[in-house]
């Protein structure tokens, strides 16, 4: 078995066990026309089948035609049943005009808006959300707080950009959705790598070396290739916004940790 069939064998268990657990009947997942989305649907249908996987598209007004289509296009290739919910007049209602100066805070309040439509959705269809977040934005804080981050499991939380590239291209999903640049998608034009200004897969090298072999010197990371610009870059992410990858902070009192099961005896 090579490293990636190892890999989505562990991903699918865990779907598997994960949903067997919670007694639910199934995931809703939001379809962006992304590979990491793509990539978390195709596993989820390998695991549990297309009919327990529902597919939520939910486009803005400025939202790329591409990106519907995408979706489209990916839920015919699995199978898989899908709703469409247009956002507009929930973003709109609340930003009636959105220039330069929100766009941001209109990008994160979209983002919000779709999770919430997801987890009401998964109420009423008795599923789980399942989400499509992985380790790189993980590790950069380059997601929504309580927005795209928020989700009930995650099954590619552990796998960089690149990998999530790699499974998509093992299962021959449509090369519309492998090749197109990453964006989030929160307003025209906008692209990840754009944004951020480092290439994922550099990004990816660079964070491999920083948390997975603990490479914490500025001139060993330089003699492997990466500037110092560009690590500079990456650590400011990874440290600015730790807190996205905490649970809320409580103030300690002392109290005995909430337990995760409590079992009772006669």
């Amino acid at each position: 078995m090579s490293k990636i069939e190892q890999k989505i064998t562990t991903i699918k268990r865990f779907i598997t066990g994960q949903l067997t657990a919670s007694g639910m009947k199934g995931f809703v997942l939001g379809l962006s026309g992304g590979i990491d989305s793509a990539v978390s649907a195709v596993l989820a249908v390998e695991a549990i089948g297309n009919d327990k996987v529902l597919g939520i598209m939910m486009p803005y007004r400025t939202s790329s035609d591409n990106s519907l289509s995408d979706a489209k296009a990916l839920a015919k290739h699995l199978n898989i049943s899908t709703r469409q919910i247009e956002i507009s007049p929930m973003i709109d209602a609340y930003f009636p005009t959105i220039n330069d100066d929100i766009k941001l805070r209109a990008g994160n309040k979209m983002a919000r808006e779709r999770m919430s439509i997801l987890f009401d959705i998964a109420a009423e269809t008795s599923r789980l959300v399942l989400g499509t977040g992985n380790r790189t934005e993980i590790c950069l804080g380059y997601t929504t707080w309580y927005g795209d981050s928020a989700c009930s499991i995650n099954p590619i939380g552990e796998l960089y950009k690149t990998e999530v590239r790699e499974i998509a291209r093992y299962f021959e999903l449509p090369d519309s959705i492998i090749s197109k640049p990453p964006s989030a998608d929160l307003w025209a034009g906008q692209t990840d790598e754009k944004e951020i200004g480092v290439t994922y897969e550099l990004i990816d090298r660079l964070l491999e070396c920083l948390i997975d072999q603990g490479t914490t010197s500025m001139s060993q990371l330089e003699a492997q290739g990466f500037s110092s610009t560009d690590i500079s870059k990456v650590v400011s992410l990874l440290n600015r916004n730790w807190f996205k990858r905490q649970l809320p902070a409580i103030a300690p009192l002392g109290k005995t940790a909430i337990p995760r099961h409590l079992q009772l005896v006669d």
